[in-house]
C-alpha cells in the first residue's frame, strides 16, 4: 500500500478551510491504475509523438536533442530514450517530467481514466514537512483561489481588478477559465490569512508569496496564475493597476523549487493540444495577449511573458511542432531587439515565422478590434519566413551604405548557419543571394565557416562536460583492455540470460517446462556468480519466485518496485530497432538460421545457458590453476583434490564447447 496526500476543502461564509489528510491507497486500485494506463495517453499530452512501426517517437522531453530517440511502446506500455537512457512506464513519465510524487501521479492517472480510488484514511498530519514540492504546490492553488476570491467577493476586488479585466474586454468565462485574481493593496493581508488556515510562513516565502520580512509580495496587483503543462500553478504574474507607483508595471513570483521562469510558457497547459492538432504555436509577449486570443477562439497560443525567449522554452514548444509564429507588436526598433535572440530557435531546428502588427497595435487590441476571423487573415497573410524578413529589414536599413550593409549581411549568415539541416541552409543561401545580390559562393564559404565553428564549439561543451563528469582515475591500457573482455564475456552473458528471463520466462519451452524452469535449472549451481549485481538480483529474483511454483510476467519487471530494476529491465527488451514482418511478407525473404526473434526464445535460452555456464566453468578453471600455484607443495591430499576439480571442469568446458561450436584457449 502506498501513502496519497489529498485536500479537503470546504467552503464557510465565503471563508476557506484547508484540511490535509493522509490517506492509504488500496493495492486493488493501483493496479488496475497500472492495467488501464496508456503510455501513449499520457506521454501524448506533453509530447508531440508519430507512428514508426509498432511504437511511436518523438523528441525527448528529458534531454535536448534534434533527432527524435525517445521511443514509446503501446504494446509494452513502456517508454525509452535512446538518447540519455531514461525509461519506465505511466508513473514514472508522470514522476519524472512533472514533479509529481507516487501518489500523485497514481491519482492523475485514477482520474484521467476515471478509476475510483479506494483507500481508508489513517491518520491527519500536517505534510508539508514532508512533501516539500506537493507543499508548494498546495500553496500556491490556496493563493489562486484567494486572489480569485478578492476579485470577485470584495468591494475593492471588483472595483478595481474586475473592472480592470473588463475594460480589456475580458468576458466572465475567460476570467475563470484562466483563473484570474486579485492581491489587495495591504502589507500582510494574504500572509496572515494562509498562517491562519494552517500554512507555514517558511514554505510562503519559499513558494515566493511571502518577502523574507514576512510582507505579502503581491500588493494592489492584478493576479495571472502560471500553471506548469498539467495544470498545476506553480507561480503568478502581478500587474500594477496604480500607475502613479514607482514600482515595475509586472512582477513575477521569485523562481523556486517548482518555478523556473525561463523554462515556463505561460498559457502552454491551455494550449498544447490545440497546438498538436495546428502544428503550429503563434508564440506572442504578455498575458493578456494570451487571453484575448484565447478568447477569440485563437487557442494555439503562449506568451514568453516578457523574457527573451530560452532554449528551455523553445524546446518546450517543439515538443508539439516544430513551426512556430512569432507576432510582435509594430514597433520596429523592439523587432530588432528581439530579433537578435532567435538565433536559438534556428539552432533547434524551428521553422520560424515573423508577424509584424499594425504601428501602435499588440495582439490584445488588434484582435478585439478587428475581429477573429480577420486577426487570422492578416497574421496568415502578414507571416514571412523568418530569414526573408531580417534579409529584408537588413536592405530598407542599408539601402545608401555599403559598409553598413556587409556588416549586417554576416549577421544573417550567422542566422543561416545556426540552422542544422543543410538542405534547409542551401535553400536560404540562394534566396538571400538573390534578394542582397551577393555572390551565392561567397555566402556558401561564410555559411560553412559558422557552422565548423559551431561544430568545434559543441565538441568541446561536450569534453568539458565528459571532464567535469568523470571521476574515475586513469586506467592503464591493461586495465582497458581486461575490462573491455569482461563486458564482451561475463557481463554480456549476464545481460542476455536476465533478457531472456523477463521477455520468455513465462514461454513453454518442451512439454510443461518454462523458460525460466529451465534456465534456472541448468543455472542453479552457478546463480552467485554473476560479476553484475543488478543483473544477477533479477535471475534471483526469478529463481526465488521459481521455487515458490510462481511465474514472474515482463509486466511484473517493467512495473517493479525498485527504480533501478525496473529501468534495466526496460533497457533490455526494448531496442532502436524492430526485425520488420514486411521481409517475409512483402519481400519473400524469411530468415533462414532460426526463428524471429520473438519465437527464437527456446533456441536462445539454451544457447544463452550454455554461454554463461562456459564463461562461468572457464573462470573456475582459471581460479582453481591459481590455486594449484599457490598450493604448498606438501599439501598433496588438496591438490589431488582439486586436480579432480579440474579435470571435471575440463571435461565440462569441453562438451559446452563443442555443443557452442567455440574454441577455447
Amino acid at each position: 500500500n502506498y501513502f496519497l496526500c489529498i485536500q479537503n476543502q470546504a467552503l464557510n461564509n465565503q471563508k476557506q478551510k484547508y484540511s490535509l489528510n493522509l490517506y492509504m491507497i488500496s493495492q486493488r486500485t493501483i493496479q488496475e491504475i497500472f492495467e488501464t494506463a496508456k503510455i501513449e495517453d499520457v506521454v501524448g499530452e506533453f509530447v508531440n509523438l508519430k507512428r514508426r512501426g509498432v511504437n511511436l517517437i518523438g523528441l525527448c522531453p528529458f534531454h535536448g536533442e534534434k533527432t527524435p530517440s525517445f521511443t514509446v511502446s503501446p504494446q509494452k506500455n513502456i517508454y525509452k530514450c535512446f538518447g540519455c537512457g531514461e525509461a519506465g512506464n505511466a508513473v514514472n513519465f508522470l514522476m519524472e517530467h512533472e514533479q509529481q510524487s507516487y501518489p500523485e501521479a497514481l491519482r492523475y492517472l485514477a482520474k484521467k481514466y476515471g478509476i475510483e480510488i479506494e483507500e481508508t484514511q489513517t491518520s491527519k498530519e500536517n505534510l508539508e514537512e514532508k512533501q516539500r514540492l506537493e507543499s508548494l504546490y498546495i500553496i500556491n492553488e490556496f493563493a489562486r483561489e484567494y486572489f480569485e476570491n478578492q476579485l470577485h467577493s470584495t468591494d475593492i476586488g471588483k472595483s478595481v481588478g474586475l473592472s480592470y479585466f473588463k475594460s480589456r474586454g475580458f468576458r466572465e468565462d475567460t476570467i475563470k477559465k484562466f483563473g484570474l485574481g486579485y492581491a489587495p493593496d495591504k502589507q500582510d493581508a494574504f500572509t496572515l490569512y494562509a498562517v491562519h488556515h494552517g500554512h507555514k510562513l517558511e514554505l510562503l516565502k519559499n513558494a515566493g508569496l511571502t518577502s523574507q520580512y514576512g510582507r505579502d509580495f503581491f500588493r494592489g496587483r492584478v493576479q495571472f496564475p502560471i500553471r506548469n503543462l498539467s495544470g498545476k500553478v506553480i507561480g503568478f504574474g502581478g500587474r500594477i493597476l496604480d500607475s502613479t507607483k514607482k514600482t515595475a508595471k509586472y512582477m513575477n513570483t521569485p523562481e523556486s523549487e517548482i518555478y523556473n521562469k525561463s523554462k515556463v510558457l505561460y498559457g502552454a497547459y491551455f494550449a498544447k493540444k490545440t497546438i498538436r492538432k495546428a502544428d503550429e504555436c503563434v508564440l506572442v509577449e504578455g498575458y493578456t495577449d494570451v487571453i484575448s486570443l484565447h478568447q477569440a477562439g485563437i487557442e494555439n497560443v503562449v506568451a514568453s511573458s516578457g523574457t527573451s525567449l530560452t532554449v528551455e522554452q523553445i524546446r518546450l514548444i517543439k515538443r508539439y511542432t516544430p513551426n512556430v509564429k512569432i507576432i510582435y507588436d509594430g514597433d520596429a526598433a523592439g523587432v530588432k531587439a528581439a530579433l537578435r535572440g532567435l538565433d536559438l530557435v534556428l539552432e533547434q531546428d524551428m521553422n520560424v515565422k515573423i508577424v509584424l502588427l499594425p504601428e501602435g497595435e499588440d495582439p490584445d487590441s488588434y484582435v478585439q478590434k478587428v475581429g477573429t476571423a480577420q486577426f487570422k487573415e492578416y497574421i496568415d497573410k502578414e507571416a514571412h519566413d523568418f530569414i526573408i524578413f531580417k534579409t529584408n529589414l537588413i536592405l530598407k536599413e542599408t539601402a545608401n551604405d555599403p559598409v553598413k550593409r556587409a556588416t549586417l549581411i554576416k549577421d544573417i549568415i550567422e542566422s543561416i548557419g545556426k540552422i542544422p539541416d543543410p538542405i534547409k541552409r542551401s535553400i536560404y543561401v540562394k534566396e538571400c543571394a538573390k534578394l542582397l545580390e551577393v555572390s551565392e559562393q561567397i555566402l556558401v564559404t561564410e555559411a560553412n565557416k559558422v557552422v565548423s565553428n559551431q561544430v568545434r564549439k559543441e565538441q568541446k561543451e561536450r569534453q568539458k562536460a565528459n571532464d567535469t563528469t568523470t571521476t574515475a582515475p586513469p586506467t592503464s591500457p591493461q586495465n582497458i583492455g581486461k575490462q573491455a573482455k569482461k563486458t564482451l564475456t561475463h557481463e554480456y552473458q549476464e545481460k542476455d540470460i536476465a533478457r531472456i528471463l523477463i521477455e520468455f520466462g513465462h514461454e513453454v519451452i518442451e512439454e510443461d517446462t518454462t523458460v525460466a524452469q529451465y534456465v534456472l535449472a541448468n543455472m542453479e549451481e552457478i546463480i552467485d556468480e554473476f560479476d553484475n549485481k543488478i543483473y544477477g538480483d533479477i535471475v534471483k529474483e526469478y529463481y526465488e519466485a521459481v521455487l515458490k511454483g510462481d511465474t514472474l510476467t515482463e509486466k511484473y519487471f517493467l512495473n517493479h518496485q525498485n527504480k533501478n530494476i525496473q529501468k534495466t529491465a526496460i533497457g533490455l527488451i526494448t531496442f532502436p530497432y524492430d526485425y520488420s514482418e514486411n521481409w517475409e511478407k512483402k519481400l519473400d525473404k524469411p530468415l533462414q538460421t532460426q526463428l524471429i526473434p520473438k519465437e527464437n526464445f527456446k533456441k536462445d535460452a539454451i544457447s544463452s545457458v550454455n554461454q554463461f555456464k562456459l564463461r562461468k566453468v572457464v573462470k573456475l578453471y582459471k581460479r582453481n590453476q591459481e590455486r594449484l600455484k599457490d598450493l604448498p607443495s606438501s599439501n598433496v591430499a588438496e591438490m589431488m583434490r582439486i586436480l579432480k576439480v579440474q579435470k571435471k571442469l575440463g571435461e565440462i568446458r569441453g562438451e559446452l564447447a563443442k555443443e557452442l561450436k567455440a574454441v577455447v584457449i
